[in-house]
């Protein structure tokens, strides 16, 4: 598990990185387990935590345990956590802010992890099996998904808002992706999501899918 103590005014904080935080429920099923355990904590956000006490090696397992149970993980390795960092900033940007950022996004990552971009772009291809820009477009494709069933905007609107040069443009990688058009796709009956923490990985990226008939 990955331990970092932060002094700060004489008390010291804990911070543990935990994967596959990655939403609200995921959120609120830690600060149920730090509860059980009577730790305090000051900040619980997307893969991290800051608690107010030191953990001791029963609390520690104790946590791994359960936070498994919920599909989470603590992390120990260094470059894992910030594969999860990378992670967690795309997750942010693309599903929980209400637009996409409209400079560089290579620029911004550096900027938000302190680390060279060209570094964090091989460590997280040759971990991931995948890059980081098949990674953001995998997302960007899913909140599109989102984006059509809730059906407030239109595919103009949409395109907008996901940063997309023009509507083609955003068609154009949707389909690529999906095998499917937008308008296809809000057609269909059972329209497929996937579980966020699933997202990106080379494994769902690799997959084709296939249009369905009718």
């Amino acid at each position: 598990m990955k331990q970092l103590c932060i002094i700060t005014a004489k008390r010291i904080y804990l911070k543990l990185y935990i994967k596959y935080m990655v939403s609200a429920r995921c959120k609120t099923a830690v600060k149920e387990e730090l509860k059980k355990l009577r730790l305090h904590f000051m900040v619980v956000d997307l893969g991290e935590v800051e608690i107010m006490e030191t953990l001791t090696l029963e609390q520690r397992e104790q946590l791994k345990a359960a936070l498994l149970i919920s599909g989470l993980e603590l992390m120990d390795d260094k470059r894992a956590v910030l594969i999860e960092k990378i992670k967690n900033v795309i997750i942010q940007m693309v599903h929980h802010t209400d637009e996409m950022i409209k400079i560089n996004f290579s620029e911004f990552l550096s900027e938000k992890l302190n680390h060279d971009y060209t570094y964090m772009a091989n460590l997280f291809s040759e971990v991931q099996g995948t890059t980081i820009e098949q990674f953001i477009i995998s997302h960007k494709i899913e909140r599109i998904k989102e984006l059509i069933i809730y059906g407030e905007l239109n595919i103009t609107e949409i395109a907008w808002k996901m940063n997309y040069s023009s509507v083609a443009h955003l068609s154009n990688q949707f389909k690529k992706v999906t095998g499917l058009s937008p308008s296809h796709f809000k057609q269909l009956k059972d329209k497929r999501r996937s579980p966020i923490e699933e997202i990106g990985n080379a494994k769902s990226i690799n997959k084709v899918k296939k249009p369905e008939n009718g």
